[in-house]
């Protein structure tokens, strides 16, 4: 949290800056999101406030506005920017170029400041130099014109979110959940995460790097999907985990079972896997004191360096300080009740 006036602990500051056309949907994300994040004495997280081009009313793509009370001059009061998306950019999307409004306004946005963009908000942080030559996504449908509007942009069509530390960009409508829990898990662990994500009733992790556009999303009614196996997989992730018995509990071939599942969960069996396993590892580590080998064990890693491997691959970081950064709020040497998960190299 950042210090006020006087001294005192004030929540981490997000603003959403609406602009006309957005979509109200995108809009109340970032609220929902971090407004449901609090610490472990029920403290909220983030402040949400929103702003516009002028206070007064903002037209969404719906038909109705919303009445927006802070104008530009509060983005230089932010901690994170979000900037949901609009139909309604103009040479912003056509050409590439702020607007003299939009380019006063976004002029009040203090160096260091987190910016995140929701779908085609991403086109306002790439015309404002913000993305240059960085990794960013965009909704698949605008991917091909975003990337020929910037092409000082690495644009990544397929992924949910990309994260580029102090920029972070997400694909279009549901992504921005995705996104807004990936940075609240960024921001406090998996844990405050998780608890957000249950009381939205959303999955708590898609990561990234899953594909945004999934040919067959939803099975038709008479073909059988694979939401059995993954959850006969989350009851057993501490046990060796084969593509064979995964695909017995929906009594198909492994080759039939694979396709299935890479249609519907945009990864394949061996990826899910994994994250669900390291994701398991996080929640391990943040809230109770069992020491690596135990973690390892718990999570189907195996052994302490394979679980070291792993979280250093998705996450970047060792255990040791992903332990160190989360820990803080955690009762220690408390076992888990979530149970045990598996190692790394189970299911492909």
């Amino acid at each position: 949290m950042r210090l006020g006036p006087a001294g005192q602990p004030q929540p981490h500051r997000v603003v959403v800056f609406a602009l006309a056309g957005l979509l109200p949907f995108e809009l109340g994300i970032p609220h929902r999101i971090f407004g449901r994040a609090k610490d472990a004495a029920g403290r909220p997280l983030y402040e949400i406030l929103t702003c516009g081009l002028a206070p007064g009313p903002v037209q969404t793509d719906a038909d109705f506005a919303v009445a927006v009370e802070h104008g530009p001059e509060l983005l230089a009061t932010a901690d994170t920017v979000v900037v949901p998306a609009s139909y309604e950019l103009g040479p912003v999307h056509s050409e590439g170029r702020l607007t003299p409004e939009l380019a006063a306004a976004l002029a009040h946005v203090r160096p260091g400041t987190r910016l995140v963009s929701i779908c085609t908000g991403g086109y306002v942080l790439a015309a404002a130099g913000f993305l240059d030559g960085r990794r960013a996504t965009t909704h698949w449908a605008s991917a091909e014109h975003f990337q020929r509007l910037f092409p000082g942009v690495r644009v990544d069509p397929g992924v949910l979110y990309t994260d580029d530390g102090d920029v972070l960009t997400s694909a279009g409508v549901a992504a921005g959940i995705d996104l807004c829990l990936h940075i609240v898990r960024r921001d406090h662990g998996a844990a405050v995460a998780n608890e957000v994500a249950r009381r939205t009733v959303v999955p708590p992790h898609r990561d990234g790097g899953q594909a945004q556009f999934i040919e067959r999303p939803v099975p038709r009614p008479e073909v059988a999907g694979t939401t059995a196996a993954r959850a006969w997989a989350l009851d057993r992730l501490h046990e060796p985990l084969r593509l064979v018995d995964m695909a017995r509990q929906e009594s198909m071939s492994v080759r039939t079972f694979t396709r299935r599942f890479r249609e519907e969960a945009g990864v394949s069996p061996g990826q899910w896997i994994v994250h669900q396993r390291v994701d398991r590892a996080r929640h391990l580590l943040e809230t109770t004191g069992l020491s690596m080998d135990q973690v390892a064990r718990e999570t189907g890693f195996g052994t302490a360096q394979s679980l070291r491997k792993h979280l250093q691959a998705v996450l970047g970081v060792s255990p040791t300080a992903y332990r160190r950064t989360f820990r803080a709020a955690a009762a220690p040497n408390i076992p888990s009740a979530d149970g045990p998960s598996v190692d790394g190299g189970a299911a492909h």
